[in-house]
């Protein structure tokens, strides 16, 4: 029978691809659904004919009737409503705004954007079904739509939930670690500091990591760190992005008659790179940057296929002086970066201002 192995496996795969489609679908056609009843209430409230009381009606009149219908009380309801009134006139409504899709799914937005348009007119429903909306479960369209105040940051974590195929705790991981002021202060902050990282590097590494899920003394070492985030692997993949594929710790590269070891070796799949995280559990030192440098040309010399890129290095220090840090990389050829990490959780408040006055002075 093993001869027969690869056949049945192809087999066992049409069912696994046919089972996720099935999903798929669902959870489209769900959406589609809370959309159009939240486009249906939002209409009628503007147009002051339904009052908070009839809404609570409906909602009655579900429970009583159609006890099989779940989440359609009050407060689903009204979910509905903001989800439609969130998005109705923003991300829908702006083709070159939605990311990550394909090129049918642009014009299909932008048909949903006319549709929308004489569905108002005509007091009708739109069909979102293949738009980005869509891709998205409704557990976390609740925690973006809920907890993100800008289109530009629901946008970032709609696109992070696809990509990153993102269950509901992990985004609302993400979302409490403020992931997208850190990647919008990282890409800034590189920009900036890095010239020897590709532009579709951009948006992968970030300028600060949040390593809130380790719990180390207060005097940890860097083989503290390291067993740390090896234990917690899943959670480190996590904070990272689901691209990176661990190779290994202690990473051993032969030059010469001499052995070294780097603490963490990482394949990103999107970038077609090897990827070295260096830890340090003291501020960064421009000497570190030596180290990493030699690493990286070991990596590319005796590690790195022909078809990959050049390896990136990443320097995780405890803490970093902005200009110590530009200085020490300004003169670097290799493609490598310096960030910080912490242990707990940021104040997405102080992200939030450093934001504004990164905007304000560009």
């Amino acid at each position: 029978m093993m001869k027969f192995e690869k056949q049945f496996l192809e087999v066992v795969g049409l069912i696994k691809q046919a089972r996720t489609d099935a999903y798929i679908a669902v959870n489209a056609s769900l959406i589609n659904c809370y959309w159009q009843v939240g486009y249906y209430i939002s209409q009628r409230i503007a147009n002051a004919g339904w009052g908070e009381k009839t809404v609570e009606a409906l909602a009655g009149y579900i429970e009583r009737n159609h006890p099989d219908l779940k989440g359609y009380n009050r407060r689903g309801l009204y979910r509905m409503k903001q989800f439609y009134d969130t998005y109705h006139s923003s991300l829908l409504a702006k083709p070159s705004g939605v990311q990550n899709v394909d090129n049918d799914d642009v014009g299909i937005v932008s048909a949903v954007r006319a549709q929308i348009k004489n569905n108002n007119n005509n007091n009708e429903f739109s069909d979102i079904r293949r738009t980005i909306l869509a891709k998205v479960s409704w557990t976390n369209h609740r925690a973006i739509f809920t907890r993100c105040r800008t289109e530009e940051e629901r946008e970032f974590y709609l696109n992070i939930c696809i990509q990153e195929k993102l269950n509901t705790r992990e985004l609302e991981r993400q979302l409490s670690a403020g992931l997208f002021e850190r990647a919008m202060l990282g890409k800034y902050n590189n920009a900036s500091r890095v010239k020897h990282l590709n532009s579709s590097d951009n948006g992968v590494f970030k300028d600060t990591y949040v390593f809130d899920f380790l719990n180390l003394p207060k005097d940890y070492t860097e083989s503290d760190l390291q067993k740390a985030l090896i234990s917690q692997m899943k959670d480190f993949i996590l904070e990272l992005g689901k691209d990176f594929l661990f190779m290994g710790e202690g990473y051993r590269l032969q030059v010469g008659n001499s052995d070294f070891e780097v603490d963490l070796l990482f394949f990103h799949r999107g970038l077609q790179c090897l990827v070295v995280f260096e830890l340090k559990a003291e501020k960064f030192k421009p000497e570190h940057l030596g180290q990493l440098n030699f690493y990286l040309e070991a990596l590319d010399r005796d590690v790195k296929k022909d078809h990959e890129n050049p390896s990136i290095g990443i320097l995780l220090c405890k803490d970093q002086d902005a200009e110590v840090v530009k200085y020490a990389l300004n003169r670097s050829l290799s493609p490598a970066l310096v960030a910080a990490y912490q242990m707990q959780l940021p104040d997405k408040r102080l992200l939030q201002q450093k934001l504004k006055d990164i905007y304000r002075r560009g």
